[in-house]
């Protein structure tokens, strides 16, 4: 049915389509023109993520690793060739990539109002850039895809946020920044040692590369000490990004300041270009730098959890709650990650499209109670369902979704991460459960606390339902929710080979197997007794 996917380039087709629409709302369409540029922009996301639907009916979870590839050159002289394919990983946040790209946009059509040409040209751009991190196989074109988001969030932060929104953005774009500059310098360590060699590293002599494929090839043979530190170089980019404790004190100021749809696209991908990179890079590159630091990791991923649900527990900001419960959600997918076994990564890329759903949808709805009355604060609430049930009664779904309850998505991937870590360390999997248990509290408190009692506050009197294009910007997300909770299936079949390919490589660098393996080879002290002959008599 969708056999001319192999015969184009559909991955650069996908990425590069918001960019040609940008493209177009710069140079043909008036500014002054609103209704027909946000009409056309949330045309072409709607396009793209048509687009996309043919990558999931045609790849095949048994083929080759990498589909879809694209292979030209691009800089010869350093190696850098353009290198496109994604793996069912990178398929499953492709997809959800472009979904929530629609989602955002058509929450958008309300709640911005001025500046909407330049607002839609960032959207567009960030939507090339997110797509183009999760499609890159070559180093340099993922950096240069990574850079590209920075920009265009900030601005939509600090144009079209909160009152405090050029302190968030500002927060933001720091952050990232020195994340990225430490991710280039290990980029460049591992450029180098895979060719000419540093640092007193004899090189491998490789023609120079910037090829993903081709270091996890050599992530055995890495010296240690190397694996060490670009680990850590790595793990500051990354956990930026996710974001892990402590660098996570960028987000609820981001989260809170952003406009709606600026908070899911936040909320429900850029917070994935963290994990994505833990379990593209860190793990099948460096994975004796993983098992040496699995216990700091395992360790920030608890008090994450922890943290994260304790803090959320006591806002007063709806906005900000379900920013801090990402904190603990995120802490919940890293736990699962470093597991490093096949329940606990399966689980941890499941939620991390859990995660996208069910807060990218906390986040719609946030929105949309705060275009009604200009607050988020849970005490200008109580007793709404009265007026609002459609709104009650999805929003009360989305909840159940984000604390796990059984038939919906947030329960399968909790589930398997500690059916994971529960076989790595079963009082992981304790701390894990603690998680949950804080996660349920602090959600159905504030559900309480907006929906149901007496409608005290007279401002409330009024109150209008979901309108037809709020319905269509959620509907989705429920419906996926009870797909994904009923029958994941198809999720984890896409996920199986690259992370079993994950998990391989990683258990090959496993200290207490090499142990094992190096006690089998030690001849014993003492020559074996032969065991005396029984005669036998005839």
């Amino acid at each position: 049915m969708f056999d001319w996917v192999h015969q184009v380039p559909i991955l650069s087709i996908v990425c590069y389509v918001p960019l040609i629409g940008a493209l177009i709302v710069i140079f043909f369409m008036r500014g002054g023109d609103n209704a027909a540029i946000k009409k056309f922009a949330t045309g072409v996301v709607t396009l793209d993520f048509l687009l996309s639907l043919p990558l999931w009916f045609e790849f095949d979870p048994q083929g080759e690793l990498f589909q879809f590839r694209e292979s030209a050159a691009w800089i010869s002289t350093l190696g850098v060739r353009y290198e496109f394919g994604i793996d069912g990983i990178a398929l499953l946040l492709v997809l959800l990539t472009t979904l929530l790209g629609v989602l955002a946009f058509l929450a958008s059509w309300s709640a911005i109002t001025v500046r909407q040409k330049e607002y839609y040209v960032f959207m567009l751009l960030l939507q090339t850039g997110m797509l183009g991190v999760f499609m890159a196989m070559d180093f340099f074109l993922f950096y240069v895809f990574w850079e590209v988001m920075l920009l265009p969030m900030y601005f939509v932060i600090g144009v079209w946020g909160g009152p405090r929104k050029l302190y968030a953005a500002i927060k933001f774009f720091l952050y990232t920044l020195v994340g990225s500059v430490l991710m280039l310098l290990g980029i460049l360590a591992l450029y180098f040692y895979n060719s000419t060699g540093l640092f007193g590293f004899e090189g491998l002599g490789n023609p120079r590369t910037f090829f993903i494929p081709q270091f996890h090839e050599i992530g055995l043979g890495i010296p240690p000490e190397l694996q060490f530190w670009v680990f850590l170089a790595f793990f500051v980019g990354f956990a930026i990004k996710v974001p892990m404790f402590p660098f996570h004190t960028w987000l609820p100021d981001a989260h809170v300041e952003a406009p709606t749809a600026g908070s899911v696209i936040l909320a429900g991908v850029l917070l994935k270009m963290g994990t994505y990179g833990f379990v593209r890079f860190s793990l099948p590159i460096l994975p004796q730098a993983t098992w040496e630091l699995l216990p700091w990791m395992v360790g920030l991923s608890i008090v994450g959890i922890v943290y994260g649900a304790l803090v959320a527990m006591a806002q007063k900001d709806m906005k900000k709650l379900v920013a801090y419960s990402s904190v603990s959600h995120l802490g919940f997918v890293m736990l699962g990650m470093f597991a490093l076994n096949p329940a606990g990564i399966n689980g941890s890329i499941l939620q991390m499209i859990n995660h996208g759903l069910s807060t990218g949808a906390l986040f719609l709805l946030v929105g949309v109670i705060y275009e009604r009355r200009h607050t988020r604060l849970i005490a200008d609430y109580g007793g709404i369902s009265s007026k609002m049930p459609a709104f009650a009664t999805i929003f009360l779904i989305i909840t159940m979704a984000s604390i796990g309850l059984p038939t919906l998505n947030g329960f399968v991937g909790e589930f398997t991460i500690l059916v994971g870590a529960f076989n790595r360390v079963w009082w992981w999997a304790v701390w894990g459960a603690l998680g949950i248990v804080l996660g349920a509290a602090y959600m159905l408190w504030m559900y309480q606390r907006v929906f149901f009692g007496p409608l005290t506050n007279p401002e409330n009197e009024n109150l209008d339902d979901l309108n037809g294009r709020e319905l269509l910007y959620l509907v989705p997300l429920v419906l996926l929710c009870f797909w994904i909770g009923l029958y994941p299936k198809p999720f984890f079949r896409a996920m199986e080979k690259p992370v079993n390919y994950v998990v391989d490589i990683v258990e090959a660098a496993n200290p207490s197997l090499q142990t094992q393996a190096e006690s089998a080879q030690v001849p014993p002290a003492v020559p074996a007794t032969p065991a005396p002959k029984v005669a036998t008599g005839q």
